[in-house]
């Protein structure tokens, strides 16, 4: 009985041993576990990013192939270091701390070496290989750009450093990832998938072959292309338009919210962060305190918005039945808060909304902000329901967009100003420079253009967003394709979009006009301050213009905001005119405006903080 028992406790652990062994064999493998055992080593198979298209099929950004020598730390057997180092371009000491680096990373897994050698490099070093044991090349893409411009918003990769390591198992070092723009995204759909292929090797860590006749093995899956919603022939002649000036442009479609363009200047060539030189490109770009290439104004630029908020505030004085479209106003080349004047530039006289909107009254917009503020009994109450006008198209706050980065702007709050004056202690006078945007307002670039859609749309506007389709096919979101209604009714907006169309027609943007084009605008001259040797400084304007068209059924809505720009027709103004007949006709007529765009620069403007040279005021501007 007992030889029975002993017989079937043996039989039994030796069954489950079988069984577990089999197990672990055939089913329970995974890539991780594989990686652990150093019989077996990992090659990558990395497929090509995907593609990146304008709006209308056009190419942006595809794919060049390009090279990574790859090392193995345990694998490498002694080498002549300095004919290594003289193939692959590399001074010795800094191979010494790669390949130490190499190992601390894993001694078992590949690293980067040198990454994105030139095909001319390639074809130099791939004969010589096999003498350096450890070491290999790994095909790979780049990116290649067919454009020079909408570097802000293609964005670029670069090489996972060890927080994204440690955020992200998908990645091993040396592998690419995008950074900023669209690139970083929509980084899981353009990036694909990689493969791998595991190789099991022999006690003398020779390859002998696949490792389970590739039962792990998994080939690549192609990145996504993707097309996005900007127009690459106005995206690229709006930076030509740009070139000399620092600012941001924003175009949107107000039907759909798609970005038309998106300009930040001064730009850069998105080709410069390919390849091995981009670090150094980079540095170079990133350190210029001065220009700030990489620094996208068109979203993170916070100036005060000037006069185009005063068509919000007449929308927030119909829709409170404080004024009508016929209600006048008396301007005597400014008004009076107390005792000081505040001046103004439309020439005096007697305003209606629609004369206020098209000669940018000073005068009309302070009497129509104080009417707001005057209705209710207390400032607590009047700046919440005007704080709620404003929010409602989009200001004061992020967007929700799709694109990588982005500022809230500033509508100011009841608690904004309790902690500045004390609870009950100011008034619609203390504030009164928001009435024609100044003060404490501030908006982005394309809060300005998303607000202009909202007029041109008479009440409502969709989520600016950059993506159109993936691999060929529309994508619908719904938090773009949401319809976003603002707290204003839809026949206030008339009144006040006649007033823009008078803008150009004979107002201050009256020598902008573009033939066979209905277009509604506004113009904006914004205070400009710096610290200039601890001394608050005042320089230049900047020039601000928003502008849609055509009137009754919009195809674009532009906001322009250009640094030291003078005034609001000067500058913006052109550019904004320029961009919409390129948009709409394809072709430019107003070629004097054009030359002028193209031949004046801004450089004198810009230098002035550091020449000691006097700035341009407009002393009806505060």
């Amino acid at each position: 009985m007992k030889k029975v028992l002993l017989s079937s406790i043996i039989l039994i652990i030796g069954i489950t041993f079988i069984g577990r062994l089999s197990y672990l064999q055939i089913f329970s493998f995974s890539p991780d576990q594989v990686l652990e055992d150093p019989a077996i080593k990992a090659i990558y198979d990395y497929p090509e990013r995907g593609y990146i298209y304008d709006r209308n099929g056009k190419l942006l950004v595809g794919n060049d192939p390009a090279y990574d020598v790859m090392v193995i730390p345990r694998e490498v057997k002694p080498l002549d270091t300095l004919e290594f180092c003289n193939l692959i371009g590399m001074d010795k000491e800094v191979f010494i701390y790669k390949l130490k680096k190499a190992k601390v990373y894993s001694p078992r897994l590949p690293s980067v070496l040198v990454p994105q050698l030139s095909k001319e490099d390639y074809a130099k070093l791939q004969e010589k290989m096999r003498h350096f044991e450890g070491f290999y090349i790994q095909k790979r893409s780049l990116r290649y750009y067919d454009t020079k411009s909408a570097a802000n918003v293609l964005g670029y990769i670069s090489e996972v450093n060890e927080r994204d390591l440690a955020e992200n198992p998908y990645y091993v070092q040396g592998e690419l990832k995008g950074r900023t723009g669209v690139e970083k995204t929509y980084e899981d759909t353009l990036r694909g998938k990689k493969g791998v292929q595991y190789i099991q090797k022999d006690r003398f860590n020779r390859d002998i072959g696949p490792y389970k006749d590739g039962a792990l093995d998994t080939p690549p899956e192609q990145g996504k292309e993707i097309s996005i919603t900007i127009d690459k022939d106005l995206q690229e002649y709006g930076e030509l338009l740009m070139h000399g000036k620092r600012g941001g442009i924003v175009a949107i479609e107000p039907s759909t919210g798609e970005l038309l363009s998106m300009i930040s200047g001064p730009t850069y060539d998105p080709s410069l962060l390919v390849g091995r030189k981009r670090s150094k490109n980079y540095t170079v770009l990133y350190n210029d305190s001065i220009a700030n290439p990489t620094w996208d104004r068109s979203l993170l630029a916070e100036p005060s918005p000037g006069s185009p908020f005063k068509t919000l505030n007449a929308l927030i004085a119909l829709q409170e039945g404080v004024i009508t479209p016929e209600t006048k106003m008396k301007c005597y080349n400014g008004f009076y808060v107390g005792r000081t004047k505040r001046g103004c530039h439309c020439g005096g006289g007697v305003r209606d909304l629609n004369v206020g909107i098209y000669k940018s009254c000073n005068a009309y917009f302070a009497g129509t902000f104080r009417k707001i503020y005057d209705k209710f009994e207390t400032m607590d109450e009047a700046m919440d329901v005007w704080e709620k006008h404003m929010r409602s198209f989009g200001l004061g706050g992020y967007l929700g967009s799709d694109l990588h980065t982005g500022r809230p702007g500033r509508i100011p709050s009841k608690e904004y100003y309790d902690k500045w004056y004390g609870d009950n202690r100011w008034s619609s006078s203390f504030i009164i420079s928001n009435s024609i945007g100044q003060g404490e307002v501030a908006v982005t670039p394309i809060q300005l253009a998303n607000m202009t859609a909202a007029i041109a749309n008479r009440g409502h506007y969709f989520t600016p967003h950059i993506l159109k389709k993936v691999n060929g096919k529309e994508i619908t979101i719904p938090e773009f394709t949401e319809l976003k209604q603002t707290t204003i009714d839809r026949k206030h907006f008339e009144p006040v979009i006649q007033g823009m169309a008078e803008v150009y027609r004979r107002g201050t943007a009256r020598w902008v006009q573009i033939p066979g084009i209905e277009i509604a605008g506004k113009t904006g001259t914004v205070e400009n301050f710096t610290v200039i040797d601890s001394v608050k400084t005042q320089l230049t304007d900047h020039s601000i213009f928003v502008a849609f068209a055509p009137v009754n059924k919009p195809k674009i809505a532009i906001a322009v905001y250009i640094e030291n720009g003078y005034y609001g027709s000067r500058y913006a103004g052109h550019i904004a005119s320029l961009m919409i007949e390129k948009y709409i006709k394809g072709k430019i007529t107003r070629k004097d405006l054009e030359k002028r765009m193209l031949e004046k620069t801004l450089d004198h403007e810009y230098a002035k903080p550091y020449s000691g040279e006097e700035f341009k005021i407009n002393e009806y501007v505060w």
